[in-house]
C-alpha cells in the first residue's frame, strides 16, 4: 500500500488529501511517462469522471498536467469506470484515468489509473507517481511549441460502450419490469438507455445528480429506497449501482437484497450449465460469505480466494484464465466481456440468467444460505503493531478453535484507513458477536485502539 494510492487508486477528501495540485502532478508524470517512448505519435490517455462537484476541478488539473507533458487527453466526460476500461482496451489508449471516489460521499474523490488492457495500473508506476508528487524525482521537462498536447472531446467512446453493452444479452428483456437506482452517479447517463433498448419497462430512481447528492442515501450502499420501490410498484427486479457504476447489488421481487456473493453463485451456476465457466472456477475474496463456499461445495463449483480488492480478483482471473470473480459488495468481473468490475454488465447478466432459467431472482438467490456475519472496525494507533501483538493473535486463534468448521474469523487491516477489521461468520448472530467482541476487547486492553 502506497502513501497516496491504495487498493482502489488515490482516494481522499477533495482539496484536502486530494488537491488540484496533486492531480496536476499525477497528470504531469503520466503524460511524461507515456510520451517518452513515442517518437512517431503522441501518448493518448482517456479520462472519465463521475458526477461529484470536485470531479470537474480534478479533470481540468489532470488535463493540464497531461497536455503540458506532451500527451493528448481524450475526455469521456461523465461516465462509468468500466467504460474507461472498455475504451482503454478497445481504442488503443496508453492508459486511462477515472475520477471517482466510488461509493464514498460527494466531498471525497479519487483518481483511478488503468493500463492499456483496462486493468488497474501496475504498482510500480503508482510508486513513481507518488515519488514525483513528493518531490523525490527531479522536475520533468515541459512540452513546448507543437509538442504541447491537446484536450479532445471523446464522448463517442462512451456511446460505443453503451452499444457494446446492448450486444451482450442473447435475448430481449421484453415484458420485464425493472427498477434502476443510479445513486445520482455516473450510471444516470447510461443504464436507462441500455435497459430500454433491450425492451425492459424501466423505472429509474436517483438519476438527478447535482454534484453533491451522489450516493446520498441511495445506490448500492443504501438499498432501502430501492427495496421499497420494487415492492410498491410490483416490479420483477431492481438493480442498484454505486457512484461510478463498477458495482451492482440486486433486489428480488419480494424486496430482498441479493448481494455480490449470491450474484456470483447464481451466475456462476448458470454459466457452468451453459459450458461457459472455465475450470468451473469462481474467484472470490477473503470476505466472501461462508454460505457461498458451502453452497458451491454442495453443487460442485470450485473457488479461489484473494485479498480484498477487485484488482486482486482481476489479477488472479487474468493469470489463470478464469472468467468469473468478484466481491460481496457487488464488484463482479465477467472476464469474457470485461477486465474490471462493471455494475451495468452485472445487472445484464443477472437478467440473462433469470430469463434463460425462467425463474424469479428470489428462487435462484435462495439456493444460497447466507451465514450471519458481524464486522467491527477498530481505529488503531499502528496497524502493524495490532496485527503482530501476541495476545491479539492468541485471541484470534481461540476464536478460530471455538468456531471450528461451523464458522470462521478474519482479522485484517483496512487498505485506506488506520483500522483493524474483525469479522466473524457463524450459524447464529449471537456467536458472531461473542467471538468478535472477544478479539476487540483484547485490542483495546492492549492499548492498541484509539479511544
Amino acid at each position: 500500500m502506497g502513501k497516496y494510492f491504495g487498493t482502489d487508486g488515490f482516494r481522499g477528501k477533495a482539496n484536502v488529501e486530494l488537491t488540484a495540485e496533486k492531480a496536476f502532478k499525477v497528470g504531469r508524470y503520466l503524460g511524461w511517462y507515456y510520451s517518452r517512448n513515442h517518437e512517431d505519435h503522441r501518448a493518448r490517455i482517456v479520462i472519465g469522471k463521475d458526477t461529484r462537484r470536485s470531479s470537474y476541478m480534478l479533470e481540468d488539473a489532470l488535463c493540464a498536467g497531461l497536455t503540458s507533458s506532451g500527451a493528448d487527453a481524450y475526455l469521456l466526460h461523465v461516465t462509468t469506470t468500466p467504460s474507461v476500461s472498455y475504451c482503454c482496451r478497445m481504442d488503443g489508449f496508453d492508459c486511462g484515468i477515472m475520477i471517482s471516489a466510488s461509493h464514498n460521499p460527494f466531498y471525497d474523490n479519487g483518481i483511478k489509473i488503468m493500463r492499456a488492457n483496462g486493468q488497474k495500473i501496475e504498482p510500480e508506476i503508482e510508486e513513481k507517481v507518488e515519488e514525483y508528487i513528493d518531490g523525490l524525482i527531479e522536475e520533468l521537462p515541459y512540452a513546448t511549441e507543437d509538442a504541447i498536447g491537446r484536450s479532445i472531446d471523446y464522448s463517442a467512446g462512451r456511446n460505443r460502450y453503451i452499444g457494446y453493452l446492448m450486444t451482450i444479452p442473447s435475448r430481449a428483456f421484453n415484458g420485464k419490469r425493472v427498477a434502476l437506482d443510479c445513486a445520482n452517479g455516473a450510471s444516470s447517463m447510461i443504464a436507462k438507455s441500455v435497459f430500454e433498448a433491450l425492451g425492459a419497462k424501466t423505472f429509474v430512481i436517483n438519476n438527478q445528480p447535482d454534484g453533491v447528492n451522489i450516493n446520498d442515501h441511495c445506490g448500492s450502499t443504501h438499498m432501502e429506497s430501492l427495496q421499497k420501490y420494487v415492492v410498491e410498484n410490483g416490479l420483477d427486479v431492481g438493480f442498484a449501482y454505486d457512484g461510478d457504476a463498477d458495482r451492482c447489488l440486486a433486489v428480488d421481487e419480494r424486496g430482498k437484497i441479493v448481494n455480490g456473493d449470491q450474484i456470483m453463485y447464481l451466475c456462476g451456476k448458470y454459466l457452468r450449465e451453459c459450458g461457459n465457466l472455465d475450470h468451473d472456477m469462481i474467484v472470490t475474496t477473503v470476505m466472501t460469505n461462508l454460505g457461498f463456499y458451502k453452497t458451491c461445495d454442495a453443487n460442485g463449483l470450485k473457488y479461489q480466494q484473494t485479498p480484498v480488492g477487485d484488482k486482486y480478483v482481476a489479477e488472479n482471473m487474468m493469470a489463470n484464465g478464469y472468467v468469473l470473480g468478484g466481491e460481496q459488495s457487488g464488484h463482479i468481473i465477467f472476464g469474457k466481456y470485461a477486465t474490471t468490475g462493471d455494475g451495468i454488465l452485472t445487472s445484464l447478466m443477472v437478467m440473462q440468467t433469470m430469463l434463460e432459467k425462467k425463474m424469479p431472482l428470489s428462487l435462484m438467490a435462495d439456493e444460497m444460505k447466507i451465514f450471519p456475519q458481524v464486522l467491527k472496525n477498530v481505529i488503531v494507533h499502528d496497524k502493524q503493531q495490532a496485527r503482530e501483538n501476541e495476545k491479539v493473535k492468541a485471541a484470534v486463534n481461540a476464536a478460530a478453535e471455538g468456531l471450528g468448521d461451523s464458522g470462521r474469523i478474519l482479522v485484517r487491516e483496512s487498505g485506506t484507513e488506520p483500522k483493524m477489521r474483525v469479522m466473524v461468520e457463524a450459524p447464529t448472530l449471537e456467536e458472531c458477536e461473542k467471538w468478535v467482541d472477544s478479539v476487540v476487547r483484547v485490542i483495546r486492553s492492549e492499548g492498541l485502539a484509539v479511544e
